[in-house]
């Protein structure tokens, strides 16, 4: 294989912000088909965007021979069934976060894609900075000692997607990199703010990114959560505050809230080991390492278009599939967040700490039914 033939199933606001663009601009990728349940809508980003298939539906995607990889950008309550449909067709999938409603969905799609030797991708535009190979690398090669402890702070303004707002009310006069003023599509109003259909609020849509940077730079996942959260005036959660052990012993306080001022982002992680301590903010590309004996190294400031290259997930897809480059975003991360994700929910419901099963065996069913021997209350 030369080339890789992909097509995005779920072409809306952030499948045609990030994902078409990318793969278009790839010189070794045929993006052929593109799909939303509108299939006006379909055909229009078909046409504006010159790919040959517009469907409505992402069975009529996956009949098609001519496919190597999938993208999975639907909305949340969609990837599960999507992307298991795809796997199982033999297809290279990259998926966005949150990678699925529940940790045993997202446990059944990696034991998928494992088990036919499949590309299976997490759509985490920061696991590509250079910092983040970085802290990777200064982590598990002991820099920093035993890390003993990590606090993440994470805090933007989403409450207006979590309230239904239109999306001129959340973003139109205070745009950003990845939320522009007029985006080529808009979300649905209820894309974010219908527990139905996004699994909940920030612990979905936003805790799903620092879930996963935690295992990317430790490379543990989660073994107890205790959590606490407030849904403001919304129906899903807006602020978060959870208390995580790693399955090395460290432990991590994670806050999040989407309510801040509409011009301040925050996505710190702070790292404390034995023999040194990690400093970065990723929303403004800043890290440092103080040893333990004081030095200090302060490394340069990254550019902002490398603060959260989102077209690197889709490009990631292709290079690995073709033997490029590596899988830098392994869906076993997602799996690993979505396994803090659920239990935070569970001991938010429950008010109890809540003990991850180590091995998830059991899947849910296609509805989604959640065994709920998934979790035990400690």
């Amino acid at each position: 294989m030369d080339r890789v033939r992909c097509a995005v199933i779920g072409a809306g606001w952030w499948g045609t912000t990030a994902h078409v663009p990318a793969l278009l601009r790839h010189p070794k990728c045929d993006l052929v088909a593109v799909q939303h349940r509108d299939l006006a809508t379909a055909q229009k980003t078909a046409s504006d965007f010159g790919i040959r298939h517009a469907f409505s539906t992402a069975e009529e995607v996956l009949a098609l021979d001519e496919l190597d990889a999938a993208v999975v950008s639907s909305t949340p309550h969609l990837h599960y069934p999507q992307a298991k449909a795809a796997l199982q067709r033999g297809l290279h999938v990259l998926i966005e976060k949150p990678m699925t409603i529940t940790a045993r969905q997202a446990a059944e799609l990696v034991e998928i894609a494992q088990a036919k030797n499949l590309q299976f991708v997490l759509s985490a535009p920061w696991h590509y900075t250079r910092y983040a190979e970085e802290a990777k690398r200064l982590v598990q090669s002991g820099a920093l000692g035993d890390v003993k402890l990590i606090n993440v702070l994470m805090a933007d303004s989403c409450i207006g997607l979590y309230r239904g707002l239109p999306w001129q009310e959340c973003f139109g006069e205070n745009p950003n990199a990845e939320c522009e003023a007029q985006p080529y599509r808009e979300p649905e109003q209820t894309s974010y703010s219908d527990p139905s259909i996004s699994g909940g609020g920030q612990v979905y849509c936003q805790v799903s990114h620092p879930a996963a940077y935690l295992s990317l730079l430790t490379d543990a996942r989660p073994r107890e959560v205790f959590a606490r959260f407030d849904n403001g005036d919304t129906r899903v959660d807006v602020f978060d505050a959870m208390l995580l052990t790693m399955s090395n012993g460290t432990l991590v306080t994670l806050a999040a809230t989407g309510a801040t001022g509409l011009n301040e982002r925050i996505m710190q992680f702070r790292l404390y080991g034995l023999e040194g301590e990690l400093s970065l903010e990723l929303f403004t590309g800043k890290m440092r390492f103080v040893g333990a004996d004081g030095t200090v190294r302060d490394y340069p400031d990254l550019p902002p278009e490398e603060w959260y290259p989102m077209h690197a997930p889709a490009e990631n897809l292709v290079d690995a599939v073709l033997g490029d480059a590596p899988n830098k975003s392994p869906a076993l991360l997602g799996l690993y967040a979505m396994e803090a994700i659920d239990a935070a929910v569970e001991s938010a419901k429950t008010g109890k700490n809540i003990s991850v099963a180590a091995a998830i065996k059991d899947v849910t069913n296609d509805e989604g039914t959640k065994d709920q021997g998934a979790f035990q209350h400690a």
